[in-house]
């Protein structure tokens, strides 16, 4: 080649930029780099009928799910868009294939047990703090801290195989969503030890539940708690960081009609909701009929504001827990709620912007259906918006490395995650890594910078031209599975090669190995956009 990938890069972002053209950036780099390559034909699909996919079955397939892989084309083209939806908002056990399914039981992160792993690290804290100062006491927190981000690893390695082989693509997604959307960050506290069990317990069981349920699992799961401080809010030592972002970030949206003393006075129903791992506190006998304690999860009677309270307008009389569930209900029943969690739903979904009308519907069916999430996919995947927005929605961070995998290997079981989390790092959406509580961007803007460009490229490349150490064990042990990816298969004339641009045809026609051809195809605008 006359020039290195880094000074055609260099080159591309300037053009990209010259041109405001992210797409047409994406094309030139492969021109860039194919050059001085000669036309190769590449090994076309088999001779067998092929399954001739429309363009919008196989741009709807993509946005409902992680990526296009064989079997969602098969499931999809034997049950048709909207069986298939119905299978994918129903999905029953999601039956993995065998090699994922026994890395997956092999993770200690599977047999959790928060409370007993968080009065184990409290205790060891405690012991650690003891210690006088010095190599001992380094090292002894060195090991513990090791052994919470291997927890939070493990949780980590358990989503990514999810997302890439479950056929339950959707209820992957979602599961994504609202981990973003009820956002916690795995190096505050002792919340590395937690997330894989937040997942499991307060997000999973509930995607397409009901949104209250939804709510009020991640209220009680010593995550949330401790992410947003809420075991530190107690009558007259109120705490107010948790109130504040379940109004703006979880149920309401910024305008959604509540005040600072809505803040405040949603505080204060929240005191005494916090976490205990050790002996239940000593209680006077007219309080411990109101206490509540399930696993980690504590509300202390002894530590709650029994007084009168206002939210929203609507009265809240002192009772104990059950006043937190009265506000939650009162919340989530807010036009509010339903138009700000449509519009998100939308946004990631549908269109950076999404169409006002398509909103509304979804929020009328919210209300209808008393925060039946389920209900509001439907409307969503099956309205004639979602099919009008179709090719335009720029993939976030997680749906490009998932829909890359998916898509190059096919079903074929990698052995090794890290390639993935280290991408995912690289690109600035690392599971359980946003430090505020917003959650990750879900528009274009937050992800198509030109360094974020030149890093796709190189992702595109580490999996274009071998393994990329996916199938690399991660114990370190040799290689059982050799990992090429081949790209142009039956997968992608039945799917993709049909809806393939111009320019995008001309830069992979001028491949100069089969390499070269999977690179392209991987950094193309059709791999970037769904």
């Amino acid at each position: 080649m006359e020039e290195t990938t880094g000074e055609a890069m260099r080159r591309l972002e300037r053009s990209s930029i010259a041109c405001g053209c992210i797409a047409g950036a994406y094309i030139a780099c492969g021109l860039l780099l194919a050059g001085c390559a000669t036309r190769t034909e590449l090994p076309r699909a088999s001779a067998a009928p092929l399954y001739a996919m429309r363009r919008e079955d196989a741009l709807w397939l993509e946005r409902a799910s992680f990526g296009l892989d064989s079997a969602s084309v098969e499931s999809y083209r034997q049950l048709g868009r909207e069986r298939f939806l119905d299978r994918q908002l129903h999905p029953g056990e999601a039956v993995l294939p065998a090699p994922i399914a026994a890395e997956m039981a092999a993770l200690e992160v599977t047999r959790a047990d928060p409370v007993k792993w968080l009065a184990d690290v409290n205790a060891q804290y405690k012991l650690i703090n003891a210690m006088p100062d010095g190599a001992d006491k380094e090292q002894a927190r060195k090991a513990l801290n090791d052994r919470g981000n291997k927890l939070a690893y493990e949780a980590t390695r358990r989503d990514l195989l999810r997302a890439v082989y479950s056929p339950a693509q959707l209820q992957e997604q979602m599961v994504w969503f609202w981990l973003n959307h009820f956002s916690v960050f795995q190096y505050k506290a002792n919340l590395r030890w937690l997330v894989g069990d937040y997942e499991e317990r307060a997000i999973r069981p509930h995607v397409f539940g009901h949104f209250k349920d939804l709510v009020m699992a991640s209220l009680e799961h010593p995550a949330m708690l401790q992410y947003l401080d809420n075991n530190q809010n107690a009558a007259g030592h109120i705490n107010e960081n948790y109130a504040r972002e379940l109004l703006e970030l979880h149920t309401l949206g910024v305008g959604g009609g509540y005040s600072q003393q809505d803040v405040q006075e949603l505080a204060r129903v929240l005191t005494g909701v916090g976490v205990n791992v050790g002996d239940q506190p000593k209680l006077k006998p007219e309080m411990q009929r109101m206490y509540i304690r399930s696993g980690a999860f504590e509300f202390n009677p002894a530590r709650h504001d029994f007084g009168s309270k206002t939210l929203l307008g609507h009265p809240i009389d002192g009772r104990g827990f059950g006043e937190v569930e009265a506000a939650v209900s009162l919340i989530v029943s807010q036009p509010a709620c339903a138009r700000f969690v449509s519009r998100e739903l939308a946004i990631y979904f549908v269109a950076d912007n999404p169409p006002a009308a398509l909103v509304e519907r979804m929020a009328q069916t919210f209300m209808r259906t008393d925060g039946d999430i389920g209900a509001v996919l439907h409307s969503l995947f099956m309205s004639r918006e979602f099919e009008a927005a179709l090719g335009a929605k720029f993939k976030d961070p997680t749906r490009y490395v998932v829909s890359a995998i998916r898509f190059a290997y096919d079903g074929r079981p990698i052995s090794n995650t890290r390639p993935l989390l280290n991408w995912l790092n690289g690109l600035g959406e690392a599971p359980y890594g946003r430090q505020t509580p917003d959650g990750y961007p879900l528009t274009e803007l937050g992800w198509a910078s030109s360094g974020q460009m030149s890093r796709r490229f190189e992702i595109a490349r580490a999996i274009g031209a071998g393994n990329a150490g996916l199938f690399n064990p991660e114990d370190g042990a040799a290689a059982d599975a050799a990992g090429f990816p081949q790209l142009s298969n039956r997968l992608y004339f039945e799917a993709v090669e049909p809806f393939l641009a111009a320019r995008t045809k001309d830069a992979l026609n001028r491949a100069n190995s089969q390499q070269e051809w999977n690179t392209f195809l991987l950094s193309s605008p059709e791999f970037t956009y769904e």
